[in-house]
Formats: C-alpha cells, structure tokens, sequence
C-alpha cells in the first residue's frame, strides 16, 4: 500500500462491482498463509467488502501488481535450527480512519522460523498508544500460551518466553500490579498477560521500531 496512506470508507466515491471486488480480495487471503507481507494490506482492504469504491479497488490492485514483481518471494524452513519461541507485538493506536479503533498486529518465531503473524482491528477504541499496545499484548500472550501447550504435546518445554513491544509504558503497566488512575478504565480482562509475566511464562523487552517484526502488520511500510 501507499506509505502513510489509510483507506476510509469513502462515501462519496464511485461504487464497484461488489463481487468482483471480494473474489479479488479472496484470492489473496488464500496467500496471506505464506506471504506475510501481503497480510496487512489485504486485511485493510477486507473490511470495505460491503460497499467498495473505485479507491478501494485500486488499492487491491495495487496488491497484486506488487505481487506480480515479487512472486518468488515466500517462506523458508530450514531444519536442525533451534526452537526457542519468541514474540513480537505491535500496535497501530486508532489507525483505523472509520472508527478511531488501533490495529494489533504481532508474530511468532520458534527459532528462526516465522509460524504464526495476524494482522487484525481491535474491538474497542482505545485512548491512548499505551492502551492499544497493552491489549495488543495481552491478547497475544493467550496466542503464546496456546502454542506453548502444543509443544508441550511433543515434549518441549517453554519458560520465561521473550515478548518485544516498542512501547515502554505498555511493558512497565504490564509488569505495575498497582492499578492507578491511568489504567482503571481498561478492561479486567486484559490484565491476563500481568499473571502470566509474574508466573515467569513470559518476559517482556523493549524493542526499538527498526528491529521491530510485528511492525510490518499494522501499518503499510516505505520501499
């Protein structure tokens, strides 16, 4: 997508055939399984499903033009690496132009392996980059921890497992059991992830942007 570019509903535009639109955007869901590259634009085209305009169409057909140039690009697993799993969290706060809400977007690595990367619009708009980082966290450590029990499965044991997020404040409210006024508004639910942190099932670290894995899934990034 167009860098610092955000697709709106566009009320006003010129209306496309709506079937013709999703089959487009359904084809390339069916590569966001491998090409995790394509996982943030295709995403943000999906929710204009309803009533797509002429500037939604071009920005999936922008898709596919990028993809056509970089069609040997995918995965590559390499066996007899290590299997240390590991964590990457990154949010967008009120990217979405419609309805204020953040973008959580992370990735799982288990070794050098990419295994699981989403790309999704939060439930609930959130007031500050803090928040939305915070949730975004808290709900991907349920993500960590369901990964965790399957390996469990196959004999492989995982602790104090390592969490990137480039926000300082979100790590350090994570790891606050005091709940001050800055944070009492925030849904109990999503002080999960501070059990889990205080158990030594994760362990939360600072990552500058620029070495940030997950940033790629919630924003559309330059050449």
């Amino acid at each position: 997508m167009v860098d610092r570019s955000k697709l709106d509903k566009d009320p006003l535009g010129i209306p496309v055939d709506q079937t013709r639109y999703r089959g487009m955007v359904g084809s390339l869901m069916h590569l966001t399984a491998s090409r995790q590259d394509l996982v943030f634009a295709v995403c943000m085209c999906a929710r204009y499903q309803a009533k797509p305009t002429k500037k939604h169409l071009e920005a999936i057909k922008r898709v596919f033009q990028y993809l056509r140039g970089t069609i040997n690009m995918g995965l590559w697993y390499l066996k007899g690496t290590s299997m240390a799993l590991t964590a990457y969290v990154d949010a967008d706060h009120a990217g979405c132009h419609d309805t204020c809400r953040s973008t959580s977007g992370s990735a799982q690595v288990l070794g050098d392996k990419l295994v699981r990367w989403s790309s999704k619009k939060q439930k609930s708009t959130t007031i500050s980059t803090t928040e939305a980082e915070y949730i975004a966290m808290s709900g991907w450590c349920a993500q960590i921890l369901q990964m965790r029990s399957q390996l469990m499965d196959y004999s492989f044991t995982f602790n104090n497992i390592p969490l990137y997020c480039d926000n300082k404040s979100a790590i350090t409210l994570c790891c606050n059991n005091v709940q001050h006024s800055r944070s009492k508004h925030i849904d109990i639910r999503h002080y999960f992830i501070r059990e889990q942190a205080e158990n030594g099932v994760v362990e939360l670290y600072f990552v500058t942007t620029d070495y940030h894995l997950a940033d790629i899934f919630t924003k559309a990034l330059p050449r």
